[in-house]
């Protein structure tokens, strides 16, 4: 199942230390590559001009902790990275509890969780912790030390391009900047990268696949700077991947203005293939959605997830963890994005090539022949022909597979099944 696969995969780059920068990325990015031979590591440089931003510099951090005046270390950055701030200045002092106060976060009604801080384009520092454990801090001294760096580098991000027959692209999108978090980070990592493999294995492919591990917003914005116009002239279709790791329900942000094929493709395989999801309004996007689909981008981008990020109660926090996430979640998204992008691939129009209803007992393809081929229940056998009948009513050469199966009540897999037998029978052709 490629669900344990996934999940595996995951719990090897969980403990890394990543951010919008750094050397977690490229430890992440080796790890796909290990995967994905084929992948490309790029680097930018500080100060390199993206659209309206420019590259920030570059953060590593080594270690970090809080000790009191017992000795105890109180907080210990190796036991979780999610303790300091991401981006924090380094710093190696003796303060009070009433300074150290003012560079602690903790959420009061998530008493057991650490919570997920940035600090990506401001200079400061900070520790995360749990209010439980806040709430028990003792006045007196406490010695803090971050051993981090903040100086020019490099950002970094993956790519792969798989070719197609076309030139046309599906593109795949997932971010590499969050630290040890399952579901918001590691789920998009994981699926994205098997999907990957899966579309390597494929003989052949109708489309071409560009496929990029982006930290969120500067690297897809650094991405978008670098490849916009062979995006915009190429992609037919494509999907942000985040949030695909918990076993909840299945949600959908479509794109700004919800009518693209990317849209339409979606929405076809979640109607027919989960027992039900939320779909949600453009209004309330918050990932890398908000690049590719930004009007001045305009491309046709939406994002299947699990549970949406900024809705489950671990979202941004220690409990976003390894048991927060499955195999059978993971397998769940993955097959769900698998099953779009076999839809994508096989989307034509079809037209009929004999003049009006085909004798279809010639061919073998009557109830009557199905029953005695099948030996199926008869009613289902009837389903069947008037199915495969309706097919060829909707193959005009204007609808495609989605808009048949939409109009006749079938989904894709079904209707991709009549359209093989009338296609070898002679009475479909594609165009």
């Amino acid at each position: 199942m490629a669900g344990n696969e996934i999940y595996d995969f995951i719990k090897e780059i969980f403990p890394i230390t990543r951010s919008i920068t750094g050397d977690g990325n490229r430890q992440t990015l080796k790890k796909i590559k290990n995967i994905l031979p084929e992948l490309k590591i790029h680097e930018v440089a500080t100060g390199t001009e993206a659209f309206d931003w420019p590259i920030p510099k570059e953060w590593n951090i080594r270690d970090a902790h809080i000790i009191d005046e017992s000795g105890e270390k109180i907080i210990d950055f190796k036991n979780n990275n999610l303790h300091v701030v991401n981006y924090s200045t380094p710093i190696n002092r003796t303060i009070t509890l009433e300074e150290l106060d003012k560079h602690l976060y903790s959420i009061p009604d998530k008493p057991t969780a650490i919570p997920y801080i940035t600090s990506y384009y401001n200079d400061r520092w900070g520790f995360c912790l749990r209010h439980d454990q806040r709430e028990k801090l003792k006045e007196g001294n406490y010695d803090v030390y971050i051993d981090s760096d903040l100086k020019d580098g490099h950002l970094v991000y993956g790519e792969l391009i798989i070719p197609g027959r076309s030139e046309k692209e599906i593109l795949l999108s997932t971010y590499i900047c969050h630290p040890s978090m399952g579901n918001n980070e590691c789920s998009g990592i994981g699926v994205t990268t098997f999907l990957a493999k899966w579309l390597s294995s494929l003989e052949e492919r109708e489309y071409t696949y560009r496929i990029v591990f982006v930290p969120e917003t500067i690297g897809a914005i650094v991405y978008l700077s670098r490849n916009f116009e062979t995006m915009k002239k190429n992609t037919a279709a494509g999907f942000v991947v985040t949030c695909v790791g918990d076993n909840l329900k299945y949600s959908l942000m479509p794109s700004r203005e919800g009518n693209t094929l990317a849209d339409k493709v979606a929405k076809h395989v979640l109607n027919n293939f989960v027992d039900e999801y939320d779909e949600y309004s453009f209004l309330s996007r918050g990932s890398d959605e908000r690049q590719y689909c930004h009007p001045t981008i305009d491309l046709p981008v939406v994002s299947i997830m699990r549970s949406k990020y900024g809705t489950f109660p671990e979202y941004h926090t220690s409990l976003d963890n390894l048991d927060f996430i499955s195999p059978e979640g993971l397998e769940g998204a993955y097959s769900i994005i698998k099953k779009c992008i076999s839809l994508l691939e096989g989307n034509k129009s079809y037209v009929n090539q004999v003049f009006c209803e085909p004798k279809m007992s010639k061919r073998n393809l009557h109830p009557k022949e199905w029953h005695m081929r099948h030996l199926g229940d008869r009613e289902d056998l009837k389903k069947r022909n008037t199915d495969m009948m309706n097919v060829m009513v909707y193959s005009d050469g204007k609808n495609d597979v989605i808009d048949i199966s939409e109009k006749i009540n079938i989904n894709f897999e079904e209707c991709f099944e009549y359209i093989k037998v009338l296609s070898e029978n002679g009475l479909l052709k594609s165009v």
